[in-house]
């Protein structure tokens, strides 16, 4: 088994669907805030009202670098002895798992994941490290890996235990 840079990457449509999800967390919170101020009485407290900049800011900043950095980083690749997997953005983590410990192939789709036609491929191993998870892939390429990983999983013998 060689390890090298995965050669694989997520869609394009990674980094708004990144970004819209990153601005729909913020909007949460912001609402949190500003729940909270109103059960406070505190729409003129300095505190709340440079509380409530400080978060538009690291919103605006978070939204406008995570996607794009996220999608520099993140890297996938299927070989006929190992699923290689890079991803994070401050924390950065590569995970290789052997085929012969492949135990489930699964996708999930969410809202968001369907406006924008992506889908994210987790594949769990007999491994205590947990699953892997290929974000982000075009509907199309995902069916392609979990087709693939089905069809090399099928060649290796044993219960990947």
């Amino acid at each position: 088994m060689s390890i090298s840079e995965p050669a694989g990457r997520p869609s394009p449509r990674a980094v708004p669907f990144w970004a819209w999800n990153a601005v729909v967390g913020w909007c949460v919170f912001v609402g949190l805030q500003l729940v909270w101020m109103l059960f406070a009485n505190a729409w003129t407290s300095p505190l709340h009202l440079g509380g409530l900049g400080v978060t538009a800011v690291v919103a605006i900043v978070h939204v406008s670098i995570m996607p794009k950095w996220r999608y520099r980083v993140h890297r996938w690749e299927i070989t006929e002895d190992a699923v290689f997997v890079r991803s994070g953005w401050l924390t950065q983590e590569t995970r290789v798992a052997p085929i012969a410990r492949l135990q489930t192939v699964d996708s999930r789709r969410g809202f968001l994941h369907r406006i924008y036609g992506l889908t994210t491929v987790t594949v769990t191993t007999a491994s205590s490290a947990g699953a892997l998870s290929i974000h982000a892939l075009d509907d199309a390429v995902a069916r392609d890996v979990i087709a693939t990983l089905t069809a090399v999983a099928q060649q290796i013998p044993g219960d990947a235990t």
